[in-house]
């Protein structure tokens, strides 16, 4: 038989706590088993009540939300935390992210989207409020952006080229001959590529460009 999904509430609003609690104790496989009304308070019930979900207010008097999570997956690392939070930002949802909490959803839906993120936490998978998951996407895009264009200004069009083809196992002759330019200047931009990577040889040059995607290993 399988057990309810043990929840704690954690806000300083008692009427927001008492409808949440409505909410969640309306649906079959959860139960709320305690609340609290500031992170400190939380962590102390966290340790007596073993909750396999926290909902956790991040704007919260003596301990922020943010914090408590932080040293709640620290401490019980098992638990898992849904964030609750008005705010729509960038600022707030990097706390959220870095501080380990599972998901978040905004205040103003958690009537609708509250059971969804305590069900997921409960698999072991991470819930956002649509608007909050846009967000994070477009700041993952961002990251990767800024990743692969530091790549590619590190090297010249011709030096990418070239570590390319060193990667394939091309001799300096025969990248010579494939480039039409002469062996020095080959041997010149190898030079600079390892510079650049701080490499010692083809095989740190071959790993880089393997994990990099400019070639496979097939």
């Amino acid at each position: 038989m399988l057990m309810d999904t043990k929840v704690l509430l954690v806000d300083d609003h008692a009427i927001l706590r008492e409808g949440l609690k409505m909410v969640l104790d309306a649906q079959p496989g959860i139960t709320v088993v305690g609340e609290a009304e500031n992170g400190r308070e939380a962590l102390d019930l966290v340790e007596e009540l073993h909750p396999d979900v926290v909902v956790m207010d991040i704007a919260m008097p003596q301990m922020n939300g943010a914090e408590a999570t932080r040293q709640i997956k620290r401490r019980f690392p098992q638990t898992r935390v849904v964030i609750l939070t008005m705010h729509e930002n960038q600022q707030y949802l990097m706390q959220i992210v870095n501080a380990g909490a599972t998901g978040a959803v905004l205040k103003r839906s958690a009537g609708s989207e509250l059971v969804t993120a305590v069900n997921a936490a409960a698999r072991g998978e991470s819930f956002f409020s649509p608007s909050m998951a846009s967000m994070l996407l477009q700041d993952y895009r961002v990251r990767l952006q800024r990743d692969e264009s530091d790549d590619v200004d590190m090297f010249t069009e011709r030096e990418r080229e070239v570590l390319q083809l060193v990667a394939e196992g091309k001799t300096n002759k025969e990248i010579s001959d494939l480039l039409t330019v002469s062996i020095k200047t080959v041997q010149t931009h190898r030079a600079h590529i390892m510079e650049k990577l701080g490499a010692h040889d083809r095989t740190d040059l071959v790993r880089y460009a393997m994990r990099k995607g400019i070639i496979t290993g097939e």
